[in-house]
């Protein structure tokens, strides 16, 4: 069982990042009454770019195209970890959370490094946008994590979210919880309203500006790794909602949190369609609001396991 759960975890961490792309092109087409790309369009756009010879500026060191592979590398790592069909997940082990955390921590450091090797003024700008906003990111994660562990008693990744449901206050703290994970995708997939991926005005640019000297296979590495983050965060949302255990329901777990998935790639689609991209100095204090989403359901948490 945990062998045929394994692959499909595989399965869906591969091929999900292109499909969820697409359905989020295709629904910002549909608000605005378009056809749009086709659903596998990310597909071929990246097997274009594998088929294409890379143009590496003079001053880049070979830190620069290992990056790419680097970041993409960090994204399979925590995506083996991360429980995306509730209660299990390939690689599983006390406190893997905090390795989930730091996998992708290196992957946000690698691609800011890479990003300043070629000594481009704007890509610089990039990285330092990207570190600023991080450091609001991250504590969401970390208060959410904290919130589900400190609610369960677990201490790995797919025990804790798994675990979730039976908790006696799940139905008050898994709306906030869904929203602070929404922000977090948005932030770390580089979508509206925190980034726009379709940008192409530097000055406006957070995580697209820091890839805009690499081409070809490098350029195809960060554009899934891009969307392999989208998947993850999507699989996370779907893990604290799908009340299905996998490991005693393998298919009704499997089928609703690809239902689950697909739904909040919809979702994303919408409220790119609806509003527009914020503001930079407006960022931060959206971030904050995945914090607070997060702090506020350990508050019930806390209180409750005090009586009050």
């Amino acid at each position: 069982m945990n062998i045929s759960l394994a692959l499909i975890h595989w399965a869906i961490v591969l091929s999900m990042p292109i499909l969820l792309v697409g359905l989020v092109n295709r629904t910002k087409s549909w608000w605005v009454g378009r056809k749009g790309p086709r659903l596998l369009q990310s597909a071929y756009d990246l097997w274009r770019l594998l088929g294409k010879r890379p143009v590496v500026s003079i001053t880049a060191s070979p830190l620069f195209r290992a990056g790419a592979y680097v970041v993409l590398i960090c994204g399979l790592l925590a995506a083996s970890m991360i429980p995306l069909l509730g209660q299990f997940a390939p690689l599983q082990f006390s406190h893997d959370f905090v390795v989930v955390a730091y996998t992708l921590g290196l992957a946000r450091i690698v691609l800011m490094i890479s990003a300043m090797d070629v000594g481009s003024p704007f890509e610089g700008m990039g990285a330092a946008r990207e570190a600023s906003f991080a450091t609001f990111a991250e504590p969401a994660l970390f208060l959410l994590i904290g919130t589900a562990s400190a609610a369960t008693g677990m201490t790995s990744f797919a025990d804790l979210i798994g675990h979730l449901h039976n908790t006696p206050h799940y139905a008050i703290i898994v709306v906030p919880l869904t929203i602070a994970l929404l922000i977090l995708l948005q932030a770390e997939a580089a979508r509206i309203p925190v980034d726009d991926p379709t940008t192409h005005l530097e000055l406006t640019m957070i995580h697209e500006v820091m890839i805009l000297d690499h081409s070809g296979p490098e350029l195809a590495a960060m554009q899934y790794a891009a969307a392999l983050k989208m998947t993850l965060y999507a699989g996370l949302i779907a893990a604290l909602i799908n009340p299905f255990n996998p490991l005693t329901d393998p298919v009704a777990g499997v089928l609703v949190s690809l239902a689950l998935m697909l739904t909040v790639a919809i979702v994303v689609g919408c409220i790119e369609s609806l509003s527009a991209r914020l503001p930079m100095r407006w960022v931060p204090a959206y971030l904050l609001t995945a914090s607070v989403a997060a702090l506020g359901s350990m508050l019930v948490i806390g209180l409750g396991a005090s009586g009050v």
